[in-house]
């Protein structure tokens, strides 16, 4: 007899990330992880973190954080919600704020954890196809929806849109919310935070996992208008109330406050980027411009998947999507100087055996 009980197990596609190998001595650019350590000043902060604090719950409204991030942004407390990375508060916002019958709206190239937070949270949804040269198009997004979410600049495509393309956004949707995903504007893109106080339905996520180096921290944001923030809030405390844990905060403090040093490693993710996007054209390679901390590249005269494939062998580890119409490109994360210079060695000999 069948178990009657497996029916009612929810049955989702869930989101695949990157391979975390556990090979030694690989070159990891698959991940989009920054190759650089977090600030001195993160390490001091956990080094004399009061771990007999611990026994304790976090403050669940982590208040001094949030006061950190304010500033940083030259915004108010109220205007800040943090969570355990970015995916969980854009699970969170999803759960919020897109509760009609109309679907939501994204790009059919994007962040592919977008449909599967629909399929788990039963949310209607359709995307708009990307142009020929992987552009969002923002007259796409006129009609009437339950709510819109653009990842600016867009994975993994790398592009990124200006202010002018999220104004025209806006205005086309004044009645439902707007999340724009900000996980890699540090590199070089446009933020939308500026445009929080003139719209009260946009809303801004952000992550230390990037630009901050703190991915194994798990630490997430999102910028709004106190009403969404509110809202967030609510939601978030009918279902986990501590999110952030104390060690968590203590080191996102210390990563926010030192402006020096995240401006120091983003300055040398992007230069060691463009230098990367040259060196693959004079190389064959047709490469998009990044805005990001990653390329996204392909080669007319190539298969991608075995190009991503020889790598691996080498060692050299990098992105394929086997997904339609980036099925012939290869996303690379920015490493180091020196393991950029590996990757460009191996990539030399593969194209050097045929």
């Amino acid at each position: 007899m069948d178990n009657l009980w497996t029916e009612n197990i929810r049955k989702v596609e869930p989101y695949v990330p990157g391979e975390q190998s556990k090979e030694k001595d690989i070159i990891k650019l698959n991940a989009n992880e920054n190759p650089y350590p977090p600030s001195p000043k993160v390490f001091e902060a956990v080094k004399n973190f009061d771990c007999a604090g611990l026994k304790l719950y976090p403050d669940a409204d982590a208040g001094k954080f949030k006061e950190a991030i304010a500033r940083f942004y030259h915004i108010k407390k109220e205007n800040v919600f943090v969570g355990n990375g970015s995916d969980d508060v854009l699970a969170l916002s999803f759960q919020t704020f897109f509760n009609s019958e109309k679907p939501i709206v994204f790009p059919d190239i994007t962040y592919s954890f977008y449909p599967v937070w629909c399929e788990l949270f039963k949310i209607p949804y359709k995307t708009c196809p990307l142009g020929g040269d992987f552009r969002i198009n923002a007259d796409d997004y006129k009609e009437e929806n339950g709510g819109v979410v653009i990842p600016n600049p867009n994975a993994p495509t790398s592009l990124g849109e200006g202010k002018g393309f999220i104004e025209k956004l806006m205005e086309y949707n004044k009645d439902c919310v707007v999340i724009i995903d900000e996980a890699y504007v540090d590199f070089g893109g446009y933020s939308s935070v500026e445009l929080t106080e003139k719209y009260e339905n946009l809303l801004i996520t952000c992550t230390f996992s990037k630009s901050r180096s703190l991915a194994g921290m798990r630490i997430g944001y999102a910028i709004g208008s106190e009403k969404l923030i509110a809202s967030l809030e609510a939601v978030k405390n009918s279902y986990n109330s501590y999110t952030v844990n104390s060690i968590a905060m203590a080191a996102g403090t210390a990563a926010i406050n030192d402006k020096e040093y995240f401006n120091k490693t983003v300055s040398k993710v992007i230069k060691t980027r463009e230098r990367v996007k040259k060196e693959l054209r004079k190389l064959g390679f047709e490469v998009l411009d990044s805005q990001t901390n990653f390329l996204m590249a392909t080669h007319r005269e190539k298969d991608m998947k075995e190009y991503f494939e020889y790598l691996k062998t080498q060692k050299v580890f990098i992105r394929y999507f086997n997904k339609p119409r980036i099925n012939s490109y290869v996303r690379i994360t920015i490493g180091t100087d020196k393991e950029m210079d590996i990757f460009l060695e191996k990539t030399k000999e593969y194209l050097g055996r045929f």
